[in-house]
Order: C-alpha cells, then sequence, then structure tokens
C-alpha cells in the first residue's frame, strides 16, 4: 500500500518537473547573458578613442582612429598612411538591444565581454576568428586576433600592437 505522505511528495516532484520541462526557451532563470552590455559597458572602453598607428610581425604599418559617436555607438576609421587626412573605410560597432557589434551584410562580430582591460568579439556571421583589444598603458594597446583549426590547418594566432599617434 502507498502512503500518503509518498504520494503526496511524488506528485509535488512530477508537478517540479514537468513545469521545469515547459519553461520557454531561452529563459534563463538566475543567470545573466554573457553577452548582454549597457552604455556603462561601453565607457569602460573609452581609453581606446584616438589615433593609432598598428604594426605586427610581417605587416606594413597601418594607421586608424576610434571614436565614440554617441554613447552606444564606436566608429573605427582607417586611413592609407600616417597623415590621417583620408578615411578609407569606417566601421561601427553597435550597441543595440544589449549586444554590441558591427553591422552590416559582410562579417560580422558580436562582443563577448567587456572589462577596464579590453574587449573580447566572437564571430557572428561570415567570419571564423575572435578577437580582442587590450590595454597595456594609456599609449599602447594590442589587439590579438584567433583563429580556430579547421581542414587539416592548425589554429593561429596574430597580435598587433597599437601605438597612440600624439596630438592626432
Amino acid at each position: 500500500m502507498i502512503s500518503k505522505k509518498w504520494l503526496c511528495a511524488s506528485t509535488l516532484l512530477f508537478c517540479v518537473v514537468v513545469s521545469c520541462a515547459h519553461e520557454p526557451s531561452g529563459l534563463q532563470t538566475g543567470t545573466s547573458d554573457p553577452r548582454t552590455f549597457t552604455t556603462a559597458d561601453l565607457a569602460k572602453l573609452r581609453w581606446i578613442e584616438g589615433s593609432w598607428r598598428g604594426s605586427g610581425t610581417d605587416q606594413a604599418p597601418f594607421f586608424e582612429r576610434y571614436r565614440f559617436e554617441t554613447d552606444s555607438i564606436l566608429a573605427v576609421d582607417s586611413f592609407p598612411d600616417e597623415k590621417l587626412d583620408k578615411v578609407e573605410e569606417t566601421t561601427r560597432f553597435e550597441l543595440k538591444d544589449g549586444q554590441f557589434g558591427n553591422g552590416g551584410d559582410s562579417a560580422r562580430w558580436v562582443a563577448t565581454s567587456i572589462d577596464a582591460q579590453g574587449i573580447t568579439f566572437e564571430p557572428a556571421a561570415k567570419a571564423k576568428n575572435s578577437f580582442r583589444w587590450e590595454r597595456e598603458s594609456a599609449d599602447k594597446w594590442k589587439a590579438t586576433l584567433k583563429w580556430p583549426a579547421e581542414e587539416g590547418k592548425p589554429a593561429r594566432e596574430r597580435i598587433y600592437t597599437m601605438e597612440r599617434i600624439p596630438g592626432k
């Protein structure tokens, strides 16, 4: 004979299991999505504003300017030379619906972590590599790009040193 206490306990357990199984997908209780950011998070990246000369192994120098257009949009201008008088291309990273990334129809990345030292991006569409911008000092930071192993090729990494161009 089944005791009344055991029946009540097993019925309660069954109800809990069923209600958990029917929890709407995507709903996370007690956790926050590490890819959800605010303008306060982006403010941690203000150190990156300015004009920079990039260099790396087997890489000709390149020139970029990082600037916040608004509290939620970071624009990266690329220049052909150190004169910084002609913008070749501008890439915008925008905070939208809690996600911070670049838009458009080409390769896209989305931020997965932001802290006072830097930001990490992972591929979102038509891209394979991840990258991190990491502050080393007020006038120097590094960009580390990483590609996963694929089709017989080993994983690889490329590091660029970014040095501030004074007065630009």
